[in-house]
């Protein structure tokens, strides 16, 4: 694997150099000073991996990331955080852009985990079967136009304000009635009701009003019946909240919003639900790989479609603290009621904290969304 290292911060120690090397001749490390530099190692060679740092003389780590994905779409691209802004949330312009943020200082198994985890990943998502099938259907759903509009008017104007991200919903009369009806349910409020909706922005915040538009989108694509459609979206919403809260703030939406898509494979017609035992010879995909490659399609950041990928087997993902593919894994299965992988969560240390999410899903779902 050629690894190509952008920036000061991206110098890793002599211990990490070392720790790469004894790994094998197949792994080769290229440092670069600058995010011009980067490109041209880019353009002119086959890089595997881009790890840059948090500011570069010239470009932004964005503007880099961007280029390279243009130029190579298949590389691996990692964003190192420094220590002091570890504990915040990236903006959604680079989550977009990077497959993966890496602390710093970099422990060696850190940097291992993240390229061999991605890898499998890759393969997953790039294999023959899973192309050929879905290649089989006849109509993919086109991405969620609302939502990622919304982003990029959060993307391009951070101070955008409630009026303006109102303006933006309301296009949509269908989607901005399903907002205030959800907005309005206990679920998501407990204090008086919002008539408008200003007045939902304000109230809930863009996080809860995303993944509302997020929801309100993605399961009114046809493929299901109403009922199904409703229940489904329902669920979806349960382990959204569930799974936000099981994460620290750093990555409480991207866990919401990974919730929130884990069983969008189900609306694709020719796909299997993977938590139904399999009929002999049944070679329709899974749902969470098919919503996984969907995803990658949509282009969502790749901690979401890792998790996706890895709902139902959260240990495949090769990361072995507990974050975003874990919290996925446990609020879906509370919120439609299987059961828990505990032999993972004895692994990443957090199967004491079952009792309590499950106590939690109890409560959230006194209060769930009637769609």
């Amino acid at each position: 694997m050629r690894i190509l290292l952008v920036g000061g911060q991206a110098n890793l120690s002599a211990e990490l150099r070392a720790y790469i090397g004894d790994l094998g001749e197949e792994w080769e490390l290229q440092s670069v000073p600058d995010g011009s530099a980067a490109i041209v190692a880019v353009a002119s060679a086959t890089i595997d991996a881009v790890i840059t740092a948090s500011s570069l003389p010239d470009l932004s780590p964005v503007t880099l990331l961007g280029q390279i994905r243009t130029l190579r779409p298949e590389t691996i691209r990692i964003a190192l955080i420094d220590g002091e802004s570890s504990q915040r949330v990236p903006s959604a312009r680079i989550i977009g852009l990077a497959h993966r943020f890496l602390p710093l200082p970099l422990p060696p198994e850190v940097l291992l985990e993240a390229l061999t985890s991605l890898e499998e990943l890759r393969e997953l998502l790039d294999g023959q079967r899973l192309r050929a099938a879905i290649g089989r259907i006849e109509k993919l759903p086109s991405p969620p136009h609302l939502y990622l509009s919304l982003m990029h008017a959060l993307e391009e104007d951070e101070d955008s304000n409630a009026a303006d991200i109102a303006n933006l919903v309301a296009a949509d009369p269908a989607i901005a009635a399903k907002v205030l009806q959800l907005s309005n349910s206990a679920f998501f409020n407990n204090g008086r009701s919002i008539a408008d909706l200003r007045g939902a922005v304000t109230r809930l915040g863009l996080s809860t009003l995303r993944d509302l538009v997020l929801a309100s989108e993605v399961f009114a694509l046809p493929g299901m019946s109403g009922n199904e459609r409703n229940a489904l979206q329902s669920r979806a919403l349960l382990a959204s909240r569930l799974a936000a809260k099981m994460l620290p703030a750093a990555s409480a939406e991207l866990g919401a919003t990974a919730a929130l898509l884990a069983d969008i494979g189900l609306l694709l017609t020719g796909v299997r639900d993977e938590r139904a035992p399999a009929e002999p010879g049944d070679d329709r995909p899974g749902h969470a790989e098919a919503g996984a490659y969907l995803l990658g399609l949509w282009g969502l950041p790749m901690p979401i479609i890792e998790a996706v990928a890895f709902q139902l087997q959260p240990a495949r993902s090769n990361v072995r603290s507990f974050w975003v593919a874990g919290a996925v894994h446990v609020a879906t299965a509370l919120a439609s009621g299987h059961a828990v992988d505990e032999d993972y969560l004895a692994r990443t240390g957090m199967l004491p904290k079952l009792e309590q999410w499950r106590e939690m899903a109890e409560e959230m779902m006194g209060m769930r969304v009637e769609a």
